[in-house]
């Protein structure tokens, strides 16, 4: 499938916060030891496979923000790519701006507001404990329901859904075949994002670990079609969900 717009949805690598079981939120949390090496492992395979984005998103919270900062320095530090390394080998002279490219000396990050995390009020940075502790009624409400109860000063589900509907529909706006980009995000958005993009009218349970990948690769220039194109599966590829595989020779 040639010439399509690929789609990469990364969860951050572990944090602090994950380390310490908090409910981060909008809370600022480093990335842990274990979360650096997470990341590590995750720039090594995307070299790997020649997974070069031309662009990337990430949520500016700095969990997500780290992750992709360690990414993008290993691409940046990462050997010509081969079709470059050809040219200079070459006799025929190469201008300047053509090596500068092939080097991917920069990789823009656009920072969205849209993909942090779940504004969480009350409970931003608490364990489940302390949140317990403070707030027992509230607690002990939502433990007793899987309905959904509202957290003072948190966002609501509607409002999550819609931030997710509303960068979706940029990426779609904005982007062409071709484009490969990156999404740096956040495991709780991570599944409000993936709905919209499938055009679900709900949001589902994903449990996506840390440096989880979801890649899709969508033909852009047929994406508005409504003729039954729409349900040739050529057009529009899951390629991975949840895939962490980099992560396998990590320690229990």
């Amino acid at each position: 499938m040639h010439g399509v717009m690929k789609l990469l949805f990364i969860r951050h690598a572990q944090s602090i916060g994950n380390q310490e079981k908090r409910m981060q939120g909008h809370g600022e949390f480093e990335l842990s030891a274990l979360g650096k090496q997470q990341a590590e492992k995750l720039a090594s395979r995307l070299l790997a496979e020649a997974w070069w984005p031309s662009h990337v998103y990430s949520s500016p919270l700095k969990r997500a923000a780290q992750t992709t900062q360690i990414l993008i320095d290993r691409f940046l530090a990462a050997p010509l790519p081969a079709a470059v390394s050809d040219l200079i080998d070459a006799t025929v002279t190469v201008p300047a701006e053509v090596l500068q490219e092939g080097r991917h000396h920069s990789i823009a990050v656009q920072f969205a507001d849209e993909l942090k995390e779940f504004q969480n009020g009350i409970f931003q940075g608490l364990t489940w404990a302390e949140a317990v502790q403070r707030y027992p009624d509230l607690c002990q409400a939502l433990e007793a329901t899987p309905d959904w109860i509202p957290i003072p000063g948190a966002e609501t589900l509607q409002e999550a859904r819609s931030r997710a509907r509303q960068f979706i529909q940029m990426l779609l706006e904005r982007h062409r075949n071709g484009d490969h980009i990156w999404i740096v995000s956040h495991s709780w958005i991570m599944q409000h994002l993936i709905a919209e993009l499938l055009g679900c009218d709900r949001s589902w349970r994903l449990r996506a670990g840390n440096t989880a990948l979801f890649e899709f690769w969508i033909d852009r220039a047929r994406w508005h079609n409504s003729e039954q194109n729409r349900f040739n599966t050529d057009l529009w590829q899951v390629r991975r969900f949840n895939d962490v595989h980099h992560l396998s020779s990590e320690a229990e």
